[in-house]
């Protein structure tokens, strides 16, 4: 469930590396805007707190989603009329007209180019549109999505991986675990904190990564990764959340000498 920005997010300008042995650097890539109407064809629960939705529709043609993390924006009827609003794309930018609808931003888990069906799992809490939208979600159900926008290309063959989320991450964790099934060779540390204990279930399929589950404590989770040893030169850490916990651990890493260009931080939601 990422969500900084419209299709971007920040993070520490990426380049080569030059040093032999040594796994590339993830870099950038762009994609076209586009903004795509899109339909429920399957919904089901997952892990007891995870809605999986399979959105179908010939405007996923040509659909992109290179980076793990990536994002979509995701956008809701209106609840009052249940009208759903497309933006115009402009040389001058994107035109909403006079009213903009509510959207929240969801990682792809999954994209089938050969039947054009997109799967994005929705994290079912309390009070939240996009969850109320899933749970009651039923085949035919309609929604808007724009990107992404962009994608962080992040090599799958690193020696050493450092994964750390709460609930919100998991289906970025997943999706990235998948693709990391077929490198044996790789070192794979995954740490999630959690407030639902039926979210152990959500990776328990993936026998080939031990996942440590943690609680949903600030002190706990910064004291566990400290007390995690740097991993060497051709290293990957991937660090997602709440806001203000994410800039807390980056920085402490940071300042044990993390590289900045192998450490991926981004803020999935804010504590209000």
């Amino acid at each position: 469930m990422p969500g900084e920005s419209l299709f971007q997010r920040e993070g520490p300008a990426m380049q080569h590396s030059t040093t032999p042995g040594i796994t590339p650097l993830p870099t950038r890539v762009r994609n076209a805007l586009v903004f795509r109407q899109i339909s429920v064809k399957q919904a089901d629960t997952v892990a007891g707190c995870f809605r999986r939705i399979v959105f179908h529709g010939d405007q996923l043609k040509g659909f992109s989603s290179a980076g793990f993390d990536d994002h979509i924006k995701i956008f809701f009827p209106d609840r009052e009329t249940g009208e759903l609003h497309l933006p115009d794309v402009t040389p001058e930018g994107i035109v909403w007209g006079d009213k903009r609808p509510a959207a929240r931003d969801y990682t792809p888990l999954h994209f089938d180019a050969a039947t054009n069906e997109l799967t994005v799992d929705f994290f079912i809490h309390a009070q939240g549109l996009a969850s109320d939208w899933a749970v009651a979600a039923k085949p035919g159900d309609a929604l808007a999505m724009g990107g992404p926008r962009g994608s962080l290309v992040v090599p799958e063959t690193y020696a050493h991986q450092v994964y750390l989320c709460d609930e919100s991450g998991l289906p970025a964790l997943r999706r990235r675990l998948l693709a990391l099934a077929p490198h044996q060779h790789i070192q794979v540390t995954a740490l999630v904190s959690h407030q639902r204990p039926e979210a152990k279930a959500y990776l328990a399929d993936l026998a080939h990564v031990q996942c440590e589950w943690l609680p949903a404590d600030a002190d706990q989770l910064s004291a566990r990764m400290a007390a995690l040893p740097l991993p060497p030169e051709d290293s990957f850490m991937w660090i997602t959340g709440e806001g203000s916990l994410v800039k807390t651990i980056s920085d402490q890493l940071l300042e044990r000498g993390a590289d900045a260009d192998r450490l991926r931080a981004v803020a999935y939601w804010h504590q209000k």
